[in-house]
């Protein structure tokens, strides 16, 4: 399983594209990685694996598409009959940086067919052929997508906005980050429900308000850690800083109330490529020292 685990933060990276979300995407990767556990000894070549993985994550990630009823309608072989135009290579440099620096979010407006191919051909530059293999097309319908993809995905990211701005910090993520910067413990367990659940990935998911609790524990060990308010994809979470001195923060967790408690917590310390990918915007709340 530790080769599966390797693939990790590259599972994500075609995951969150294809999701239009970094954290739906994780939790493909993380259905991914739960449905190779059963099967992942009978494959020991690494080459084997990732192509395995990749094509698990891709048809779980359709499958969750669908049921939300978002899939773009053009079928995988409606390009087949379009030309391809071969870039040169300045111009393939240039265009795969594009797709680098392209927001998540707006892989969403591209159709899947297009969105899954530019995704692994320009952000995780596969060959053609294991393009093709995977998606179970010709190498020049692989071709004709790609160029489509890239067409579109230049039109959306000239009519983009300008970054999202911050909102306003709810009153239950500003006491959250209060308490924990000012290392009030008791006072975070008070705002557990009993029947709260932490979430981490690759680690069990911890149930109820005191095997919970002890999560603050291993916070009160580790000097310099602070908080503050930030948005993810128009969702309120908060952002984990691990220096005083920290500019950026490392990676994110977000919480789910009821009646004023904790009822979910969903921390991302062990899969740091989430933040990475990310369109974190921080709120105003100031660390508090």
């Amino acid at each position: 399983m530790a080769l599966a685990e390797g693939l990790r933060p590259e599972l994500h990276r075609y995951c969150a594209r294809l999701m239009g979300s970094v954290v739906d995407g994780e939790d493909v990767v993380q259905d991914t990685l739960a449905k190779a556990l059963v099967a992942v000894d009978d494959i020991k070549e690494i080459t084997m694996l990732r192509g395995w993985l990749f094509r698990i994550a891709h048809n779980r990630a359709l499958d969750l598409l669908r049921s939300r009823a978002i899939r773009a309608a053009e079928p995988i072989e409606a390009a087949d009959d379009i030309a391809d135009d071969a870039a040169a290579d300045s111009l393939e440099r240039m265009m795969r940086d594009e797709a680098i620096r392209t927001a998540v979010s707006r892989f969403a407006q591209l159709p899947i067919p297009q969105r899954s191919i530019l995704i692994l051909k320009d952000v995780l530059d596969e060959p053609l052929a294991d393009i093709a293999a995977l998606l179970d097309l010709t190498v020049d319908s692989v071709k004709a997508h790609l160029a489509r993809a890239r067409a579109r995905l230049s039109e959306i990211n000239a009519k983009a906005g300008a970054r999202p701005a911050a909102q306003v910090t709810s009153e239950l993520v500003a006491q959250y980050v209060t308490l924990f910067n000012q290392r009030d413990w008791d006072g975070l367990r008070a705002l557990l429900a009993h029947d709260v659940k932490l979430q981490q990935s690759g680690h069990p998911i911890r149930i109820g308000s005191a095997d919970v609790g002890m999560f603050f524990g291993i916070y009160a060990g580790v000097g310099g850690v602070w908080l503050a308010p930030a948005w993810l994809e128009g969702r309120e979470v908060i952002a984990v800083f691990e220096r005083s001195d920290d500019q950026t923060p490392g990676y994110v967790m977000w919480l789910d109330w009821r009646d004023g408690k904790i009822s979910y917590i969903r921390d991302y310390r062990y899969v740091r490529y989430v933040t990475a990918d990310a369109e974190l915007v921080l709120g105003p709340l100031a660390h508090i020292a």
